[in-house]
């Protein structure tokens, strides 16, 4: 008798695992005051940052290499940076948030993000984003190819990749946990720092005219 039920609870704990799935990876609507964000991590030099490091106003973007919002969101932070970031005042910090629970490659693509970064520097890191965010999503296979294409050693990359790296996997995790720990329960996620401080959390993709506009005010302008 018992095992009667077996696969229709088996069936319904499915429904509630991909229905929770499902939720964490929908963008929410905008939230001023989502999470703990005093918990977010300090900025510091093992970021990776696009603008000034020291820069007033920093966007720090909890992200998935595999979540289409995040896609959509890392082409208007290009936009807040090559616009807002041109004087000097405005920057922003990339970290890891890998929705692994529906999206089983979204780790990997972090480590080999990471890979990127540890053998060709920072700017070969967002160079590397950008591929993997164009080639949507990207199979494991071509991060050799995606690697080449935007000038980074495919040789020093596979060494990297294939090589257990606890450092790397640690920063991912590191990353991930923070993005938690501040509340974060989808992607993107973002907080503005204004000289270090929250100054407001961005829970979803914000388009670029409502990211703008928050950066403008916390200028002051």
């Amino acid at each position: 008798m018992k095992s009667s039920f077996t696969v229709p609870l088996a069936i319904i704990a499915g429904g509630i695992i991909v229905a929770v799935a499902v939720y964490v990876s929908m963008p929410k609507n905008p939230e001023t005051s989502a999470g703990n964000p005093a918990l977010v991590r300090p900025v510091s030099v093992y970021d990776h940052i696009l603008g000034n490091p020291a820069a007033p106003v920093v966007i720090v973007e909890y992200s998935d290499f595999d979540c289409d919002y995040c896609k959509n969101f890392h082409d208007t932070l290009h936009q807040i940076i090559a616009n807002a970031g041109v004087n000097g005042k405005v920057a922003w910090v990339f970290r890891h948030f890998p929705l692994s629970e529906i999206h089983p490659n979204a780790r990997a693509h972090a480590r080999a993000s990471e890979c990127v970064s540890a053998t060709s520097g920072n700017d070969a890191f967002w160079k590397f984003s950008n591929a993997l965010f164009a080639n949507q999503p990207a199979d494991p296979s071509r991060y050799g190819e995606l690697a080449s294409s935007v000038g980074i050693s495919g040789d020093a990359f596979a060494t990297c990749y294939s090589t257990a790296s606890t450092t790397l996997d640690a920063r991912i995790t590191a990353d991930r946990q923070n993005a938690l720990d501040v509340g974060a329960t989808g992607t993107p996620y973002s907080i503005i720092l204004v000289n270090g401080k929250p100054f407001e959390v961005m829970s979803g993709g914000y388009s670029y005219d409502a990211v703008k506009a928050l950066v403008d005010q916390a200028l002051g302008n």
